[in-house]
């Protein structure tokens, strides 16, 4: 894990198309700003993990048989 030190007003860019921006520090929350294409999804970890989550339970609970007839 990189750790960068940014202030407000202040930067970091991933590749050539993502820029997260320090928007505001106030107390132990820092405001993010990020500028990304559209076709990039971008989540809180936790709502990612909830997605993961559901995905296994879904993947678990499919009748491969049933898909296959349906190809």
């Amino acid at each position: 894990m990189l750790a960068l030190s940014r202030k407000e007003g202040e930067s970091i860019v991933i590749g050539n198309n993502i820029e997260i921006t320090i928007l505001e520090v106030k107390g132990d929350q820092v405001k993010l700003g990020i500028a990304a294409p559209k076709s990039i999804p971008i989540y809180r970890k936790e709502i990612y993990t909830q997605i993961q989550e559901a995905n296994r339970e879904t993947v678990a609970t499919l009748d491969i048989e049933s898909l296959k007839k349906l190809l």
